[in-house]
């Protein structure tokens, strides 16, 4: 095997676990993920599965580091090409809200859950899940800014309407998840567009 195509491979073995560790820890958490039963259901070795990593926890942070890539790559990257404004606000609101209702996680949003479990817990994990919900309100808060700044005021701060709509976000993801109520993503739209001062 040429060494280009044993790079591909194991890039493919490590992607392939990664994606597997996502849909595990989405249902039982970063702390719940067993590497046995990871490695029995994706027929690997415990040594297998560790060895692209190094670790559990690298694995763990591996898992966490894609999923917020997930999240980017189905709300953030269709908005590259609009301008910022009202407009993609509004499709950034879509967007989450589509992103919640056809969650790619059994468990429901990866991050939301991962801040309820590791919220309380020091260490590496929630340093860098912190990080990854920081620039995420970071960015949040300048499309609202961006937004307020093309729409008739007077305006709330863009900080405390990121937060509004955060919360809004989170409730749906429970309300879609443990409540099973199939109005949710509806009721969430209308009520994250409102609390940004967009139409309905």
């Amino acid at each position: 095997m040429s060494p280009r195509r044993s790079a591909a491979e194991a890039a493919r073995t490590r992607d392939r676990i990664v994606r597997a560790a996502m849909r595990d820890a989405s249902r039982v958490g970063l702390e719940g993920l067993t590497l046995g039963t990871l490695a029995q259901r994706l027929g690997m070795s415990k040594a297998g599965l560790v060895g692209p990593f190094g670790s559990r926890d690298r694995l763990q942070m591996a898992a966490l580091d894609q999923a917020g890539e997930v999240f980017r790559a189905a709300v953030v990257a269709p908005l590259t090409e609009l301008p910022p404004g009202p407009e993609r606000l509004g499709r950034l609101i879509d967007g989450w809200v589509g992103y919640l209702a056809e969650c790619p996680f059994p468990g429901g949003c990866f991050l939301t859950a991962a801040s309820a479990e590791l919220d309380g817990r020091p260490g590496p994990l929630r340093d860098r899940l912190r990080e990854i919900v920081a620039s995420q309100r970071r960015a949040l808060t300048a499309e609202i800014a961006a937004a307020q700044a093309g729409l008739p005021g007077p305006h709330r701060p863009a900080e405390e309407v990121a937060t509004v709509i955060a919360g809004l976000a989170m409730a749906a993801n429970q309300e879609i998840q443990l409540l099973e109520d199939a109005s949710a993503p509806a009721r969430a739209r209308t009520a994250m567009r409102r609390a940004a001062g967009l139409s309905t």
